[in-house]
C-alpha cells in the first residue's frame, strides 16, 4: 500500500513539473507581448477577401501616422474556414507589431493580465 501512494505522489508530482515547463514555453513563444501598453485586439472569421487590405491600412496609419500609442496588434481569428489566418500570418512575418492567434490564445492572455 505504501509504494501504491509513494507511485501516486510521484505521478502527481511529475505530472506537476511538466505542467510548470509547458506553460513557461506557452508564455516564451506565445506572448512576445509589452507588459504594459494599448494592444489592439481585431476578431476576424472568413475575410480572406478584406483582411489583407484592411490589416494593411491599420499598419500603414499606426507605423506611419499618429497612432504612436497603438505598438501591439492582436488578430484573434475565430475559427476561420477559408485562408484567413494564414493571410494574417503572412502579414505578421513582416511586422513585429502584429500577432496572430486564435481565440482561445487571445482569451488566455486577457484572462492572465495582472492588475498593477
Amino acid at each position: 500500500m505504501n509504494f501504491v501512494l509513494h507511485i501516486f505522489f510521484w505521478t502527481l508530482a511529475i505530472y506537476g513539473l511538466i505542467e510548470i515547463v509547458k506553460n513557461i514555453i506557452y508564455i516564451k513563444t506565445y506572448t512576445r507581448f509589452r507588459s504594459n501598453g494599448i494592444y489592439l485586439i481585431i476578431a476576424v472569421k472568413n475575410q480572406e477577401d478584406r483582411i489583407e487590405g484592411f490589416l494593411r491600412s491599420i499598419l500603414f496609419k499606426i507605423l506611419y501616422g499618429r497612432e504612436e500609442d497603438f505598438k501591439n496588434i492582436i488578430v484573434a481569428d475565430l475559427e476561420s474556414t477559408d485562408n484567413t489566418k494564414e493571410i494574417s500570418k503572412r502579414l505578421s512575418k513582416d511586422y513585429d507589431c502584429l500577432k496572430v492567434l486564435n481565440w482561445k490564445e487571445c482569451k488566455e492572455i486577457i484572462d492572465n493580465v495582472d492588475e498593477n
